[in-house]
C-alpha cells in the first residue's frame, strides 16, 4: 500500500526529529537544528520515498538516504544566505542561521550538516547512494558559482545544476536503496529532470525571478505546463504503480495558478 505524500511528509519529520548527530559536534548541534526545523515543503525527501515505494522497497529503509538529501539541501540554504554569497537575513520567517548564531558558526553548522548527510547515505552496504549524493552535490555548488559570477546566459544549465541535480540524486538514492538495477534507471530519472525543473520554474513564477524575469510571468507558466506534461509521460514509461508521484506532480503544477 504506497502512502500519499502528506504521510511520507510526517515520516520525514519524524526521522529528522529524532536524529542523532555526531556527539563530537558538542554545542554546534542546535546550530544544524535550527534551519533543520524552519520547516519547508521537504519535496526532496517526500520524493526519495514515494520513489523507493514505487520501486518496492520500504519507504523506513529509504528514510537515512532521503534524510541525507534533506540536509545536503539544507547545508546549501544555510550556505547561501550567508554575506558572502546572497546575503539574506531571513529564511522562512524566521532570521537566517548566521543571523541567529554568528557567521562562523553558520559556517561550521552548513559544513556539519554536509558530512551528516554523506554519513547517512554511506550507511547502505551499496556506495551508490554516496556516490549519487556526492555527484549531485558538486553539481549544485558549480550551478551555485555560475549564478554568483553571472554566468547565467543559459539558464536551463544553470538550474539543472543548482536546482535539478539534487532532484534527480533525489531519485536516484532511492532507486539504488530499492536496489533497480542501472538498466531500468533511465524512465525514473528522466522523471526526476522533469520534476526538478517544474519545481525551478515554479519557484521562478512565484518569485518572479529567473524563467518568470526570463519569459513573464504567462511565458513561464506555459513552460510549466510543459514540464509538468512531460514529468506525467515519463511516469508512463515507468512499470509500476506511480500515482502517488503523479500525486507530487499535481502538487507542485497547482502553485503556479
Amino acid at each position: 500500500m504506497l502512502r500519499p505524500p502528506d504521510e511520507l511528509r510526517d515520516l520525514v519529520e519524524g526521522y529528522l526529529a529524532e536524529l542523532a548527530f555526531t556527539p563530537e559536534l558538542g554545542g554546534l548541534e542546535e546550530a544544524l537544528r535550527y534551519p533543520l526545523e524552519a520547516g519547508g515543503k521537504r519535496v526532496r525527501p517526500v520524493l526519495s520515498l514515494a520513489v523507493g515505494e514505487a520501486a518496492g522497497a520500504a519507504a523506513e529503509h529509504v528514510l537515512p538516504a532521503a534524510a541525507a538529501v534533506e540536509l545536503v539541501h539544507t547545508f546549501s540554504l544555510v550556505h547561501d544566505d550567508l554575506p558572502a554569497l546572497d546575503d539574506d537575513d531571513e529564511r522562512r520567517g524566521r532570521p537566517s542561521a548566521h543571523v541567529a548564531f554568528g557567521e562562523a558558526t553558520a559556517l561550521l553548522a552548513g559544513d556539519a550538516l554536509l558530512a551528516e548527510g554523506f554519513r547517512l547515505a554511506l550507511s547502505y552496504p551499496t556506495p551508490m547512494v554516496g556516490r549519487e549524493l556526492a555527484q549531485a552535490t558538486l553539481a549544485m555548488i558549480g550551478g551555485q558559482h555560475r549564478d554568483i559570477t553571472g554566468d547565467t546566459a543559459d539558464l536551463a544549465a544553470l538550474h539543472r545544476l543548482k536546482t535539478g541535480a539534487l532532484f534527480s540524486a533525489s531519485v536516484g538514492v532511492a532507486l539504488w536503496v530499492a536496489e533497480v538495477a542501472e538498466g531500468e534507471q533511465p524512465a525514473w530519472r528522466a522523471f526526476g529532470d522533469e520534476l526538478g525543473l517544474l519545481f525551478q520554474i515554479v519557484d521562478d513564477v512565484l518569485d518572479g525571478d529567473g524563467y518568470a524575469a526570463a519569459h513573464g510571468v504567462e511565458g513561464a507558466r506555459r513552460l510549466a505546463d510543459e514540464a509538468t506534461r512531460r514529468a506525467r509521460g515519463r511516469l508512463e514509461e515507468i512499470p509500476a504503480d506511480t500515482s502517488v508521484l503523479a500525486e507530487i506532480v499535481a502538487g507542485l503544477a497547482a502553485r503556479t495558478a
